[in-house]
């Protein structure tokens, strides 16, 4: 098992401005605390995690109207020195709740974390540098009725309220004009913009600016058709009657204005679109810079190398919490290559048993042992752990051992024994007993030869 790392605790105060922290207090100060670990061993991570939260009652806000909330990001900086030279980003996010106006303080994530490996021994200093906020807009679509405040109206417009359900205005209202270049403007925030109002005959012509710039198109006519028929239709409302998207999200201003005098020139509402963003807008990021004490934390990393020792083959590692010199691995050949020791056989317990091979024609078959050696580095530093594979080789012989006095050995022959001398004298027996039989047929043979003559 893992010891726990020591850790220390780093309060660090900062001081943001811009972005959402402009749209809510101004200058808004945060209070923080980084907890980084002090001791680690060899492939441990380096876990670096930080609280967030307000230190008094300044608050970031929400950079516009938002009838869906958003999200607050927070990206971190920790420098690393030392041992090696980086950077760490931790990062959090926070969705805020319901819809929200201008202003509307917003939540902090609880933390944020990031991380990073170890891969050799040596001494890292970790600083904390600066934090960078963003609020990131979700995708919506808002329908802003012609009597909110938030719209502008120049001479000549009249507040038409309580108008017939059938003629579906939005809200049953709207604002007419029949004068001359008579103008009305809305500023919003988003990626697109409608202009909602009647289609009627008595309608006229309204050129549409966005940014102070002719629209696309730059202009519309209620009293025709998209194919410019007339249209036999009378106070025929709710309709969308010019829309664009394609707006960099942030604030933007769209203006109307009539072109005919006696035409009825209209406003209805304006549907405000925001399409979701691939990144925070930048007009948005608060930037927060420490304001306490510059304050550092040394990590000591040990308990690695770039060559990892290997056990010796006779080591017997016993399971046991304490520390023993028979339970470290031993360096047997420094130098890297040649062949893995394999481990004694022993009949005596012990977590690395022994090989057993059976001869065999073919080349000698191998076995896999696993051997962990367990090193304490000191409380409560992490206890490092190394596991090596060894490959034990069959001890038993895998050729025919060839008799003594055979060919090709340089041994002399066996001494004959004295069974071998008695087989000898038995057959020189045999032979004698032969021969003397043979000798007395011939003489008979001559004997009964001579009677017949």
């Amino acid at each position: 098992m893992t010891a726990q790392a020591n850790t220390a605790d780093l309060v660090v105060d900062y001081a943001c401005n811009g972005g959402i922290a402009g749209t809510g207090s101004g200058t808004v100060n945060l209070r923080t605390k980084l907890t980084v670990p002090t001791t680690l061993n060899v492939g441990d991570p380096l876990n670096v995690s930080w609280k967030l939260g307000y230190k008094d009652a300044t608050r970031l806000g929400a950079p516009a109207l938002l009838p869906n909330g958003g999200r607050v990001e927070v990206t971190g900086r920790v420098n690393l020195s030392g041992s090696w030279i980086g950077q760490l980003q931790p990062k959090g996010f926070v969705d805020q709740p319901g819809a929200m106006v201008k202003g509307t303080p917003l939540k902090l994530p609880e933390g944020i974390a990031d991380f990073a490996y170890t891969d050799r021994e040596g001494t890292l200093t970790v600083k904390p540098g600066k934090l960078f906020i963003d609020f990131r807009p979700p995708a919506s679509e808002v329908v802003v009725n012609d009597d909110d405040p938030r719209i502008s109206y120049g001479p000549g417009w009249e507040d038409l309220n309580d108008q017939p359900s059938q003629n579906n205005d939005n809200h049953l209202d709207l604002h007419r004009t029949t004068a001359k270049d008579a103008w009305a403007s809305f500023t919003f925030t988003g990626t697109g913009i409608d202009y909602i109002a009647q289609r009627d005959q008595r309608a006229g012509p309204v050129d549409i600016y966005v940014d102070n710039e002719p629209g696309t198109p730059p202009r519309v006519d209620p009293s025709r058709n998209d194919d410019g028929t007339v249209v036999n239709d009378a106070n025929k409302g709710g309709q969308t009657l010019w829309k664009f998207r394609g707006l960099k999200f942030g604030e933007h201003t769209i203006s109307i204005k009539n072109v005919e005098d006696g035409k009825w020139g209209q406003l209805d509402a304006f549907r405000v679109v925001t399409r979701e963003v691939a990144n925070p807008p930048q007009e948005y990021r608060a930037t927060c810079e420490i304001v306490s004490a510059p304050v550092a934390v040394q990590v000591k990393i040990g308990g690695g190398g770039d060559n990892p020792a290997s056990p010796s083959p006779d080591t017997s590692a016993s399971p046991s919490a304490s520390p023993s010199a028979s339970a470290s691995p031993t360096d047997e050949n420094p130098g890297g290559g040649g062949e893995s020791p394999s481990p004694s056989p022993s009949t005596s317990p012990s977590p690395s048993p022994s090989p057993s091979a059976s001869p065999s024609p073919a080349a000698a078959q191998t076995q896999n042992y696993i051997v962990t050696a367990v090193v304490t580095q000191g409380s409560p530093s992490p206890t490092a752990t190394r596991t090596v594979t060894l490959t034990a080789t069959p001890s038993v012989a895998q050729v025919a051992i060839t008799p003594q006095g055979g060919a090709q050995t340089g041994e002399a022959p066996e001494r004959v024994s004295s069974s071998a001398m008695l087989l000898i004298g038995s057959g020189g027996a045999l032979l004698m007993i032969g021969m003397l039989s043979g000798v007395a047929m011939l003489r008979r043979r001559a004997a009964h030869s001579g009677e017949r003559g």
